[in-house]
């Protein structure tokens, strides 16, 4: 194995903190990953990783041989391709993830005009509403919406989610329409529990500019979106959902938005990346248009949206 393979060997098990898992995304067998690293270990004259039977990390050096492996495998990706077609280098495979109706009712749509521009480009898409790792999966970038944690990912800020609040007209004709936050009382909402904590979200609203919530039960709780949105078309109660989610169906007159003055605040969207640094064209030519199409199709104004 010439040293730019151990190179990239070695990376990889950093990326993935597990000897195992670094072996599964290279098509190895995980002795030839560890006999790997040995080698690379004993060229340079320094331990580059701790193991322990759960994890693996890097040691002092290891952290800095890492960096210049970025550097140098991206050098020698660009050296092979310098004299290729730019539509060649930007060749390969982008694995995403984001929440799963934006990939389907944004994304998805709009993809075959991208991989008509970038034959070179494929695109591997996880659509769910679970946190992932990004650097254990080996992802390129992901969409997040909501307030972030704090973490050493890139965060790009693309834009903000308006929140409206909607029923179906059976709902509506049923128990009435709400016309201020004090006739919550009288309604009833679907909760909408976060899938990864449990937590249930209250109802919020922003009123003179100050962010108000009030917690109200209501009778059936899901935790993901297309389970929210059936319900409330099934007349089972208001929701609060963005805008663009219930766009189709606004338009259809199968759901109505209510208590348009007192929506809650916008929700912010971000792309998330592992690295600022040697980041790949395909990787750019992609994260812009992604950004492009969300702000464009997400986060324009609310006010086009209506049953005309």
């Amino acid at each position: 194995m010439d040293r730019i393979d151990l190179f990239r060997v070695f990376t990889r098990v950093v990326e993935c903190a597990n000897f195992t898992r670094a072996a599964d995304t290279l098509g190895m067998p995980r002795s030839s990953v560890s006999a790997a690293i040995q080698e690379l270990e004993n060229r340079i004259g320094t331990r580059l990783l701790n193991r322990t039977t759960r994890k693996v990390t890097t040691t002092q050096d290891g952290a800095a041989f890492y960096e210049r492996c970025q550097r140098l495998i991206a050098d020698v990706e660009e050296t092979e391709n310098l004299f290729r077609s730019a539509d060649f280098t930007s060749a390969g495979t982008l694995r995403v993830d984001m929440p799963g109706r934006i990939g389907r009712l944004i994304v998805a749509p709009a993809l075959p005009a991208f991989l008509d521009a970038y034959p070179q480009i494929d695109v591997s898409i996880g659509a769910t509403d679970r946190p992932v790792d990004l650097i254990e999966e080996r992802i390129d970038c992901a969409l997040r919406v909501g307030t972030l944690n704090e973490s050493e990912l890139i965060a790009r800020p693309i834009g903000t989610l308006p929140l409206i609040n909607v029923a179906s007209p059976a709902y509506l004709a049923r128990h009435g329409i709400p016309r201020d936050p004090g006739d919550l009382a009288r309604h009833i909402p679907i909760g909408y529990a976060s899938p990864s904590s449990g937590r249930l979200a209250p109802w919020e609203w922003v009123d003179d500019d100050v962010n108000r919530e009030l917690s109200i039960k209501g009778r059936v709780t899901v935790n993901n979106a297309e389970a929210y949105i059936a319900c409330c078309l099934s007349g089972l109660g208001l929701i609060q959902i963005p805008a663009y989610d219930v766009e189709a169906h606004i338009r259809a007159g199968e759901l109505v938005e209510v208590l348009p003055e007192y929506r809650a605040a916008p929700m912010p969207i971000t792309l998330l990346y592992p690295h600022r640094q040697y980041l790949s064209r395909r990787f750019q030519v992609f994260a812009d248009w992604l950004v492009e199409l969300v702000r464009r199709r997400c986060c324009e104004r609310v006010e086009t949206i209506d049953s005309s």
